[in-house]
């Protein structure tokens, strides 16, 4: 067996390797023994998202924890920092998140917290596959599969977001709208803010199984736009699938994504003495005006590749408290070292009251380049450098865009697409340099069906 963890977890088409179910089994048996080490029983919480294979995957899951001595304790159907936080908040030894995150109903996955709260190192789970290939050992005949025990933690997390920020009685009332993507928000996101004093406009929160981030949440913001504009709300916010990570709408209903958010956020910390090391990490596909802006603001950026757990741990690495990705996954160390959505909603809610600003003015303190994100369905990931025709195109745009742009082309760790990412002055000219990579690699790497 090859590689099971990619960027984020173990991911793919439920029912199918490497989530059917005799691979889930064999990985729940080899976490459990990867986490032994002569420590007392194992214990593991895990929550999942909407998708309708989460429960069947969670009580496989659990099945073959138990085989190995270990316990599964389900938290039910809650965002993934809130197993990140529970995790550690309640003496687990591990945690489990069953989400595919922002994709359609009929993937999912599986990603593991540490004890800490942390996701994963690459380290670990590279042990976990090793034990998962190694067949001196058989997980044997399970007869079977009793159902997994429950425990409502929702309060504990509940607790820990709202000491992050108390709206006086200024904001007591404002109008917000909220998009929960018909996934693990639902649970916790309209009554956290409505026991606040905030007025909520509430959508994408029913879910049937199969409608998550349909038409909804943070992949597809015109839905919270047209709610915000349509509702007179002056601020929403739209969450993926599992809620770690947000993107919002100013009362005009434009987009502000995590680069927007991680400027404004940086410079609050700053001037209260909470940004560590004056410095935030962002990944490869911040926009480079957000490196401007925060050098203007007397911060640096460290950019890592894409990926919040790359973010997370180059945080680590430095000691910072701020870091994050464009599409919305943004960590505040002070809070939970991992993306969460509703932890950030509260952050730039927070901001607003601190400035006096509306969303749509701190976000016009960033002057974005143009950017063109372009995707090829792909059926092999093979080294461009090593076709000569495709980085023969590469090395032709990379020249054009040289100080005046910045060219990212890479595969996703979740999904079978190559990702071309351009940023530069001209939005028409650098998506048609954008789609003479495309069509490259297309005639020379082969498109999936």
């Amino acid at each position: 067996m090859g590689r099971l963890f990619g960027t984020d977890g173990v991911r793919g088409t439920a029912g199918q390797s490497p989530l059917d179910v005799a691979t889930i089994r064999r990985l729940g048996a080899a976490l459990t023994r990867a986490l032994q080490r002569g420590r007392a029983p194992i214990r593991l919480l895990a929550g999942r998202d909407t998708r309708e294979s989460g429960p069947w995957i969670e009580r496989e899951l659990a099945a073959g924890i138990r085989s190995q001595g270990g316990t599964l304790t389900s938290a039910g159907v809650v965002p993934t920092p809130a197993v990140a936080y529970l995790t550690s908040r309640m003496g687990y030894t591990a945690g489990v998140v069953i989400s595919a995150s922002h994709n359609p109903f009929q993937d999912n996955g599986i990603k593991v917290f540490s004890g800490a709260g942390e996701k994963f190192s690459e380290s670990l789970e590279r042990e976990v596959e090793s034990v998962v290939a190694d067949r001196s050992w058989e997980l044997g005949a399970i007869e079977g599969v009793p159902a997994v025990d429950h425990a409502d933690y929702r309060s504990e997390y509940v607790s820990h977001l709202r000491r992050i920020y108390q709206p006086t009685r200024r904001e007591a009332g404002m109008r917000i709208a909220i998009d929960c993507a018909n996934g693990a928000t639902t649970t916790i996101a309209p009554g956290l803010f409505e026991d606040m004093g905030f007025e909520v406009i509430a959508v994408g929160c029913e879910p049937d199984g199969r409608n998550i981030n349909l038409g909804c949440g943070s992949t597809a913001p015109e839905l919270l736009a047209r709610t915000v504009v349509d509702r007179g709300c002056r601020v929403g916010v739209a969450y993926d699938g599992d809620g770690d990570r947000a993107i919002f709408a100013d009362a005009a209903g434009r987009t502000v994504d995590g680069d927007a958010v991680m400027l404004m956020c940086a410079k609050l910390m700053r001037a209260e003495g909470r940004l560590a090391g004056d410095a935030v990490v962002a990944t490869v596909m911040s926009n480079i005006g957000l490196e401007i802006a925060l050098r203007e603001a007397g911060v640096a950026m460290v950019r890592c590749p894409v990926g919040d757990k790359y973010v997370m741990e180059e945080m680590g690495r430095r000691g910072l408290s701020l870091g994050g990705e464009q599409s919305g996954h943004v960590i505040f160390a002070e809070h939970l070292f991992t993306g969460d959505g509703m932890a950030t909603s509260l952050n730039v809610l927070r901001t607003m009251a601190a400035t006096g600003r509306e969303l749509g003015d701190l976000a016009s303190d960033l002057e974005t380049y143009p950017q063109v994100l372009l995707n090829l369905r792909v059926d092999r990931q093979i080294d461009l450098r090593t076709i000569p025709e495709v980085a023969a195109v590469v090395s032709a745009v990379e020249a054009r865009l040289a100080g005046h742009g910045r060219l990212l082309v890479r595969y996703s760790g979740t999904e079978p697409l190559l990702r071309v990412m351009l940023e530069g002055r001209d939005e028409a000219e650098i998506r048609r340099w954008g789609q003479e990579i495309i069509d490259a690699a297309k005639r020379h790497l082969g498109a999936a069906a």
